[in-house]
């Protein structure tokens, strides 16, 4: 098995898997990226899949489908998507050991590309599973 570039939690498979639902025959899944902006330098954006792009990496979980841009890829290495709802919000979460701090507002984010070789390392030097 390959190295997931992101995972998600049960609850954010379950709002994925509900977006399509509601979305119509021609939705997927959704598409994961990131794009300059907010305050602290980066947001998350988050669009409808109807069009899956070759080139983006798929991860899956209970039939929910996220597609992640390649350009966003060493930004959300070892990322997990999660969904809160709470009174005061409902949306996607991503716990992302890349991100370096975020605004006050938690709107937008400051990233740094995953370090590969500290990666590498790290796959090595786990056991293999049989």
């Amino acid at each position: 098995m390959g190295f997931a570039v992101m995972s998600m939690t049960e609850g954010a498979a379950a709002r994925v898997n509900a977006i399509v639902e509601n979305s119509g025959p021609e939705a997927k899944g959704i598409r994961v990226g990131i794009k300059k902006g907010g305050c602290a330098g980066m947001e998350y954006t988050i669009d409808l899949v109807t069009e899956p792009n070759a080139k983006d990496d798929l991860i899956e979980r209970d039939g929910a489908k996220v597609w992640v841009e390649p350009s966003a890829v060493l930004y959300l290495l070892g990322t997990e998507m999660g969904f809160e709802q709470t009174t005061l919000r409902s949306g996607f979460t991503f716990t992302n050991p890349n991100q370096t701090s975020a605004c006050g507002c938690g709107e937008s984010v400051e990233l740094k590309p995953a370090d590969l070789a500290a990666l590498a390392a790290q796959r090595q030097s786990e056991p293999a599973h049989s």
